[in-house]
């Protein structure tokens, strides 16, 4: 017979040197996030979970400084260095396996021709990159026909979102140079524009709007045309001016409140033309509340909200439709829609996807079993999912300086266009132009439906600018 011992007792404050070892050593696995598990449950061969970022320079980074520096900014943020845990499907929880390096290298130099940013921007689009692999990125530094160089980077959004990356790009940008890339100051965006005095402006706090099915973007695709895969559309638009402010500092609404205001005018004067159905628009929007330091986590760390964008009065809903929407109209919405985005981001933060998908993701079931219970329900409320995401990351928060490449002059990114929805805008700010990256599923639009799409977005976007007595 084996004798029990009592357990051998450190002196106090001191721990045994096993348990020591590990708590010094770095944690090997990370189990999946909410966002991490229901992106991984619903990942579809024909519809790549990419999210697609190019920062364009005035010359081209020496390919090898380039090389080191990135692989140094990975090795700084080692959260971007992961590769899915292989498992068993009965097993309860995804999880994520941190590499000591990278498993391949992840930057290329692709030939340079006059169509290399096009064929760089459809493999961002159309490939990505495997989660079995560390890390899930890669870095293309293209050089277009027309001189400097664009950087153009593609992740698997189930792994990372565009604000880790912008991140991880910065922090490459200063091994590169050995300088500084501080973020820029980080303005309120809880509620609105307002001097360091003021009191905040009181958020409404009416009655939750009832649910309703919101319209879908009529879809406008040729019979014989292309279906697969994603389209986009970048371009530069002048940045809107800021907001007068009140009397009381706080400014009215916000450029991302005309941004939401220019997408509802959008989507109405769309299916207007296109025999759509006119009613409450419903735009995703990510709000992302980390900090841009270096000491960002890297991974999903937005969440959504959800802004009804329909009119207050009934007969308003064709004055906003129309080619030249009614400009009073205009500001009526644009100063109902500051209330509500105001009243969403003052509440108090809830799950990333909502109270349903982090149930969904409790590691009760087998990840199999949640897997098919989410794409169930996905499924069940294909009619209910809003009708466009825009994402705005405001004023890029990084210099991005390569040094004697220079400094980024344009950064465009853009995030998956899943069906039902079928469309994403996304919108970062650098000087005074606001970069707008619009992608589609070809399931749903043609590309130049995608291009009329983009022009109407453009009028719209003056429009929600120059509206009278959207101030009062």
């Amino acid at each position: 017979m084996t004798g029990l011992r009592p357990p051998r007792r450190e002196p106090p404050g001191r721990r045994p040197a096993a348990h020591r070892r590990a708590a010094e050593a770095p944690a090997r696995r990370i189990p999946f996030g909410t966002v991490d598990e229901i992106s991984r449950h619903c990942l579809r061969e024909e519809e790549p979970e990419t999210v697609h970022i190019e920062v364009h320079l005035p010359r081209r980074p020496d390919p090898e400084r380039l090389r080191h520096a990135f692989a140094q900014a990975l090795r700084r943020h080692p959260r971007a260095l992961v590769r899915e845990r292989p498992g068993a499907r009965f097993r309860r929880r995804y999880e994520w396996e941190l590499a000591d390096g990278p498993d391949t290298d992840p930057v290329s130099f692709p030939p340079p021709g006059p169509d290399a940013l096009a064929l760089a921007r459809a493999r961002a689009l159309g490939t990505c990159p495997p989660l079995s692999a560390s890390p899930p990125m890669r870095l293309e530094a293209v050089v277009p026909d027309g001189g400097g160089c664009v950087l153009v980077l593609t992740l698997h959004h189930t792994a990372l979102d565009g604000p880790a990356a912008l991140r991880i790009l910065a922090t490459a940008a200063q091994e590169y140079v050995g300088a500084g890339n501080a973020p820029a100051p980080p303005r309120n965006r809880a509620a609105g524009i307002r001097t360091a005095d003021a009191p905040p402006r009181p958020v409404p706090r009416g009655r939750p709007a009832p649910p309703v099915r919101p319209v879908r973007l009529a879809a406008d695709r040729p019979a014989g045309t292309p279906a697969a895969g994603d389209g986009m559309l970048v371009t530069g638009l002048p940045l809107p001016p800021r907001p007068p402010r009140g009397q009381d500092g706080a400014a009215p609404y916000t450029v991302n409140d005309q941004l939401l205001v220019a997408t509802a005018l959008t989507v109405a004067r769309w299916n207007r033309l296109h025999g759509g159905r006119l009613g409450p628009v419903l735009v995703t929007m990510p709000a992302d509340d980390r900090p841009r330091g270096a000491d960002m986590p890297i991974g999903n760390g937005t969440r959504l909200l959800e802004v009804r964008m329909s009119p207050g009065y009934r007969g308003d809903e064709r004055l906003l439709a129309a080619d030249r929407p009614d400009p009073d109209a205009v500001a009526r919405l644009l100063r109902l829609t500051a209330g509500r985005t105001r009243a969403l981001k003052a509440a108090p933060p809830g799950p990333p996807l909502g109270r349903g998908a982090a149930l969904l993701t409790a590691p009760v079931l087998p990840v199999g079993v949640r897997g098919a219970l989410a794409r169930g329900l996905r499924a069940v409320a294909a009619p209910w999912t809003s009708t466009v995401l825009l994402s705005n990351i405001g004023r890029v928060p990084y210099p991005l300086d390569f040094g004697d490449a220079g400094r980024a002059r344009a950064v465009w990114f853009s995030g998956p266009a899943r069906m039902p929805r079928g469309l994403s805008l996304s919108t970062a700010a650098v000087g005074d132009r606001l970069h707008l990256a619009m992608r589609w599923r070809r399931a749903l639009l043609d590309d130049d439906a995608g291009a009329l799409l983009g022009r109407f977005f453009a009028q719209s976007l003056a429009a929600a600018t120059t509206a009278p007595g959207a101030a009062a």
